[in-house]
């Protein structure tokens, strides 16, 4: 028994699984506006199911993807993909797993949902590649996570209005800003082994300057959000919240590097959290 929970251990290591933190707000959140409230227990099982297996899939797709880039990088040389806890094929069976309980939850949920399934889950997998030919790894990112808000809007209405359009933009900037911020950790790194990144590309001041501009045009499309949605003053004040926090993670980073992590993964963990625990409060008191 043991050894299925030592299993289990590595890949929860692997996918780092409590940083669905980050997706799951935002498909919540565009379920409550398009369902205008509660949309329910079952669409709130398969809205879950959908975002871990989704980010499973595409976590499982990068570490089997990056075994060789991994094993070099001394940050990353202790992960399950590269020190010999995971092998090739274990890694490739949950991918696989994940890739049909994804596609599954996306048939039970309606036909719009199944049709962007594959679509869907091709986008995940490729961001993986991306950072070998080019610079735009981190919009590829930021467009993985930014999908997430339009899944819960097809789950619940089984369309794609606007408001959801752009409050996927924001996520869209929120996530290539901060994986800006993650990858400078990496700069020398990259350059060194022929990877592609803006830090690598352009250095620290001027990957500083785009992530800031990136998390700016985040707060503008939510704000565009809040307002074409109808929704009230909570929602407003989620994004006024949301600019306070992420003004607070590039002061943190600005002042000293080794604070990456902490900016990274507490800040915007929280910022998602916020984001939705408004937008419930928008939809009781409105």
């Amino acid at each position: 028994m043991q050894k299925y929970i030592n299993k289990l251990k590595d890949f929860n290591e692997l996918v780092m699984f409590e940083h669905s933190i980050f997706s799951l707000p935002f498909i919540f959140i565009a379920m409550i506006v398009a369902a205008d409230g509660w949309f329910g227990f079952w669409l709130l099982l398969m809205g879950a199911l959908a975002a871990v297996s989704a980010r499973n899939f595409a976590m499982g797709v990068n570490r089997y993807a990056d075994r060789d880039i991994d094993s070099r990088n001394p940050r990353t040389a202790s992960r399950p993909n590269v020190d010999g806890r995971l092998d090739a094929f274990s890694i490739l069976i949950f991918i696989a797993v994940n890739f049909i309980v994804f596609i599954a939850v996306a048939y039970m949920i309606n036909d719009l949902a199944f049709y962007l399934s594959v679509p869907i889950l091709v986008v995940l997998g490729s961001y993986s590649y991306f950072k070998r030919f080019s610079h735009l790894a981190h919009i590829i990112l930021g467009i993985s996570l930014g999908l997430a808000p339009i899944a819960g809007v097809v789950a619940v209405q089984a369309s794609i209005p606007a408001w959801s359009v752009i409050l996927s933009l924001g996520v869209i900037f929120w996530v290539a800003g901060f994986d800006l911020l993650y990858s400078l950790q990496d700069m020398d790194f990259d350059r060194e082994n022929d990877l592609h990144s803006i830090p690598s590309r352009y250095g620290s001041d001027a990957t500083l300057f785009i992530s800031a501009f990136f998390h700016m045009l985040s707060v503008i499309f939510w704000a565009l959000f809040v307002w074409v949605a109808g929704l009230g003053i909570f929602a407003f004040s989620a994004v006024i919240l949301s600019a306070i926090m992420l003004s607070y993670e590039h002061y943190l980073v600005r002042k000293d590097f080794t604070k990456i992590d902490r900016a990274f993964f507490t800040i915007n963990g929280y910022l998602g959290i916020a984001f939705f625990v408004f937008i419930v409060l928008d939809k009781v008191f409105s």
